[in-house]
């Protein structure tokens, strides 16, 4: 595994260095588009290929590549068959000619057409227009518009038709160059992709915040919410442990999937991601469709995820209401979010009959919907479930609508535990951020409160969760008990007493006493200074008498 961790960073960064050299006056977020879109394209048509050879539906001969088999086949039988043929099975089909190899070869033979490009966009937006309406048009499997934020008519990339196709030209030829395989012969391409997606967010500054989650926040989400606890009545065969049935995973803010996909990972009972449904919703259309891309890349089916591309808040998702205004919520064993901080909401009178609010007295401020997307989360948890959201630090203490929120959730004892975070971990906030845990079927009342904003490595532009910062603060949180300046075991008792306010300090003292100062040792340093000040006075005194005036007419 680090092995092949260690490859995938070394192809990303030389994937990075050629973008720096191709994207000229392009800004990162602006390109990121274009080479994640080729390697995305790259991958499509290369389990296109897979699925030709293997499925025994093409004929071919000794010798012949899958590619020129697949062209010759289809110029004896037609292109229509074969479209309907390969979207039933892939969701989408790429015609003979703009298949990747073919791409390749026609670049390799200075046989490509300016508009070759745009052809090819057209034409698999075109095929997956048909396989929609041949009834593939499941979100996850419609591909109409998962190259809509390549944009190959932006002057950035050239004045002229031409120079824009000499650009995605160059792009392709370097994106073909990599070899997405480790030492061993593994498959890294997802890997590479994180990545990627990681380089770009670090370089795309605020921008970030909209669709990355740094990879080391996500590790603390995944196994807050994988952790099994030994002391369960179900400890062995748990929900979230029972291998013998899928584990639902839910992040109604998905940004990239990089969070989704990093809580599968810590699913080490598990084999494949065809093990884990993955449910998400995004906002932001670009983002959503790099979600797609990710989750696919790692080897993720379409029939194992459902993403959608809306608004959170506004419509309540997955299902919801059907026409009838009847609703029919999906329930699951883990939820977690990042969601965008103290953002603005329509938090109109009608929304308190949303069976997501209705229970909490108040709706979230207009200003701040922070405490909106955590009903939504907490709505659609399992009982046996447990859900992790990063927060800005004003949800512990904020009053008005949000205190009264706040109190609703600790009464109905679905929240477990409060990490506080370092500052400065994000690349769309500097500020210091809180975990919030909750679970539905708590025996206890107590919640957990963890101080872990000390603990971390400080970095150039953010800083950074060391190993043995996540270790200590999952080992925290399972053993549940007082660490001294570190985690405290709040009774509802002391909530109380608060008046529900949650801030950390109130719970967990950091105080560090300063050492005593001896006043009889300071003041032999001070006399031992002016000692030496008066030593180096005098001799700085000897220095000037010594010194002989320069006569200013003859400069001796």
């Amino acid at each position: 595994m680090a092995q092949s961790q260690n490859t995938a960073k070394q192809l990303t960064s030389q994937l990075w260095s050629m973008a720096n050299d191709l994207r000229g006056k392009m800004s990162a977020d602006e390109f990121r588009d274009y080479i994640l879109g080729f390697i995305f394209y790259r991958y499509l048509s290369q389990k296109q290929e897979e699925y030709l050879n293997e499925s025994g539906i093409m004929d071919r001969k000794e010798g012949e590549s899958i590619n020129v088999a697949y062209a010759r086949n289809v110029a004896a039988d037609g292109i229509e068959d074969w479209r309907t043929a390969i979207s039933r099975r892939l969701g989408y089909a790429i015609d003979p000619e703009y298949t990747w190899a073919s791409l390749m070869e026609q670049l390799h033979n200075q046989t490509l057409k300016p508009e070759f490009f745009q052809s090819m966009l057209d034409r698999f937006k075109y095929n997956a227009e048909l396989a929609a309406r041949e009834g593939n048009s499941e979100s996850e499997r419609d591909f109409r518009e998962v190259f809509s934020d390549m944009n190959l008519s932006d002057s950035s990339l050239g004045n002229s038709t031409s120079a824009r196709a000499k650009s995605l030209a160059n792009i392709a030829e370097k994106i073909d160059s990599i070899e997405f395989v480790d030492e061993a012969g593994h498959d890294i391409l997802g890997d590479v992709y994180e990545y990627l997606i990681s380089e770009f967010a670090s370089n795309s500054g605020k921008k970030a915040g909209e669709f990355y989650t740094p990879h080391e926040v996500s590790r603390v989400l995944a196994k807050l919410v994988t952790y099994k606890d030994p002391q369960a009545p179900d400890a062995g065969k748990g929900v979230l442990w029972d291998t013998s049935r899928d584990f639902s995973l839910y992040d109604p803010t998905m940004g990239s999937g990089s969070l989704l996909l990093t809580v599968q990972q810590e699913l080490p009972e598990r084999t494949s991601p065809a093990q884990t449904r993955f449910y998400g919703q995004e906002l932001n259309r670009t983002t959503y469709n790099l979600a797609r891309m990710n989750l696919m890349m790692h080897g993720v089916e379409y029939r194992a995820m459902r993403l959608r591309n809306a608004d959170t808040l506004e419509s309540d998702w997955p299902n919801g209401t059907d026409a009838n205004g009847v609703d029919h919520p999906l329930f699951f064993d883990a939820v977690v979010a990042n969601p965008p901080y103290s953002q603005h909401w329509d938090n109109e009178v009608s929304k308190m009959k949303d069976p997501r609010f209705k229970d909490y007295g108040k709706l979230a401020p207009k200003s701040k919907a922070d405490f909106a997307f955590v009903e939504h989360c907490v709505y659609h948890l399992k009982d046996t479930g447990r859900m992790a959201i990063v927060l800005p630090h004003g949800v512990l203490f904020r009053g008005a609508a949000e205190g009264m929120i706040r109190k609703a959730l600790i009464e109905k004892n679905y929240l477990d535990a409060v990490i506080g975070l370092p500052a400065n971990l994000f690349y769309s906030t500097s500020i210091p951020t809180v975990v919030l845990v909750f679970r539905k079927n708590r025996s206890n009342n107590d919640i957990l409160f963890i101080d872990a904003s000390k603990d971390f490595e400080k970095g150039k532009n953010q800083n950074h969760l060391r190993e043995e910062d996540i270790d200590k603060i999952i080992s925290t949180y399972a053993a549940h008990e007082d660490v001294e300046k570190y985690a405290h075991v709040a009774t509802r008792e002391e909530i109380v007493e608060n008046e529900y306010n949650l801030n950390i300090p109130r719970y967990v003292d950091t105080f560090e006493e300063e050492e005593p100062i001896d006043i009889d040792q300071v003041n032999k340093e001070l006399a031992e200074v002016d000692a030496q000040i008066a030593d180096l006075q005098a001799k700085f005194d000897a220095m000037v008498a010594d010194l002989v005036p320069t006569d200013k007419q003859t400069g001796e």
